[in-house]
């Protein structure tokens, strides 16, 4: 009887072991995108989704709603980025896509985009206390993965064009179906 070279006996090992690492990344089925587990609720009476709410990095969020359609444009606090967003409502709840311009930046790398939601919330202070907006967004399919919560600001009117881009009231949705 003859016994294998240990190099042999190594080399085959490290064989078996690499072909099923491949398999096992080669057989796992992708995953796909992470979207929002949610469930919409009613819209509290007498609320509404068009306002300016404030984020401290996204700054100002104007919102104007149009139906079931709900679009938005936003300037971070630190004036390096524009963004914008649409989506349909449902209740309580919006999904909608956005896309985010560094600005002074041209290519590929100036651009970012993705899905979201947010729910409407009345704020935990009482009867006087400022609306919500509470949510995820992710990157390019996904609808969750970074937190976004936004505090509805009193007496403040919406003004789409006062930040940069080409989404506005009269823009179209996308059309998608959330579900």
């Amino acid at each position: 009887m003859k016994l294998a070279s240990p190099f042999a006996v190594a080399a085959a090992v490290a064989t078996t072991v690499a072909l099923s690492s491949a398999c096992l990344v080669a057989c796992t089925p992708p995953e796909g995108p992470k979207g929002a587990q949610i469930k919409a609720g009613e819209m509290p009476e007498g609320e509404t989704y068009t306002g300016v709410y404030f984020h401290p990095v996204y700054g100002h969020l104007h919102i104007v709603e149009d139906g079931g359609n709900v679009f938005g444009k936003w300037k971070r606090a630190d004036q390096s980025r524009w963004g914008e967003l649409q989506g349909t409502k449902t209740g309580n709840v919006v999904h909608f896509k956005w896309k985010e311009h560094t600005i002074g930046l041209v290519g590929a790398g100036s651009e970012s985009a993705g899905k979201g939601y947010f729910v409407y919330k009345l704020g935990k202070d009482g009867p006087n206390a400022s609306a919500e907006l509470d949510g995820q967004f992710g990157l390019k399919d996904d609808e969750t993965g970074a937190d976004w919560h936004n505090v509805k600001q009193q007496r403040a009117t919406p003004d789409l064009k006062s930040i940069p881009g080409d989404t506005d009231a009269t823009s179209q949705p996308t059309g998608e179906k959330w579900e």
